[in-house]
């Protein structure tokens, strides 16, 4: 169980709740126009939660020595090692495996693309090394989560998973600038990059408001794209007041809340998949 535990805690496997609402919301989308399976749903979760792990596992494993020097990072798993490297390049590979099969479980077309979005989620982890856009990639790597989900339902065409992908990607984005804003000094020492290093944290923060003020720009953009019920702008002004809410708790001069404004994230996902799916039912 204490080892369960330690793999759990070493790719945050709660953090799953982020990005899953959103792989979800692009199926009850596609699902509208193309036959329900709970299998579907089955594979696409393990898609999802897999992914992200592999994403985790390998962001922990090429980032080991970075985090020992960094105080906030030094108690992780491999620095202080409570896992092995080998432990972790076997979990990283088994969960890349079990992603490629449940993809194939999906459709022909989800297999293939498969290998491209381990591809995606992987380069993150390598982007601080020559760009200071490193945030910017994380959404793109989230952003795939809406698509895949519409692509595993059979959707095809149309502008919906591409503003879905907008949104996630500009939300995570977003909060992952206010996140790497605590680590700006440590990252400046070890030589890494990101946007608090290149521009300041004021400007960070600025671009990151910036970037959840187009995050419902995007959402809203949605509801006109796909004939939903208004009852689904009213779960995207919710999620506007906790973006809101989140951006408040930081600012240049204190970024003892970060913490807290990244926990407020898991309660977007679940209020947006909400809202989406109580329009369709209404609808």
């Amino acid at each position: 169980m204490r080892k369960l535990q330690t793999y759990l805690s070493f790719v945050r496997f709660s953090h799953s709740v982020f990005a899953l609402p959103f792989a979800l919301t692009g199926s009850l989308l596609a699902w509208r126009t193309h036959p329900f399976s709970w299998w579907q749903v089955v594979w696409i979760v393990v898609c999802m939660v897999s992914a992200r792990s592999a994403a985790m596992g390998f962001n922990r494993l090429v980032d080991a020595r970075f985090d020992a020097l960094n105080p906030r990072t030094a108690s992780r798993e491999l620095p202080t090692g409570a896992m092995s490297t080998r432990e972790a390049i076997v979990f990283v590979v088994a969960v890349s495996v079990l992603f490629v099969f449940a993809a194939g479980r999906l459709s022909v077309l989800c297999l293939l693309l498969a290998p491209v979005a381990l591809a995606i989620v992987f380069w993150y982890s390598l982007a601080k090394r020559y760009t200071s856009y490193t945030q910017l990639f994380l959404g793109l790597a989230m952003a795939v989560a809406p698509v895949g989900g519409w692509i595993a339902a059979g959707g095809e065409g149309g502008m919906e998973p591409w503003l879905l992908g907008l949104a996630i990607g500009l939300w995570v984005g977003g909060f992952d600038i206010l996140y790497a804003c605590q680590d700006a000094d440590v990252d400046r020492a070890q030589g890494l990059r990101s946007i608090p290093v290149r521009f300041g944290v004021p400007a960070a923060i600025r671009l990151s408001r910036v970037m959840h003020v187009a995050t419902i720009v995007a959402m809203a953009a949605l509801w006109g794209a796909s004939d939903l019920s208004p009852l689904y702008l009213g779960g995207v002004a919710v999620v506007a007041g906790l973006l809101a809410y989140e951006q408040s708790l930081v600012s240049a001069r204190d970024l003892s809340q970060v913490k807290r404004a990244f926990d407020l994230n898991g309660y977007v996902g679940i209020v947006y998949f909400a809202a989406i799916a109580l329009s369709l039912v209404v609808g």
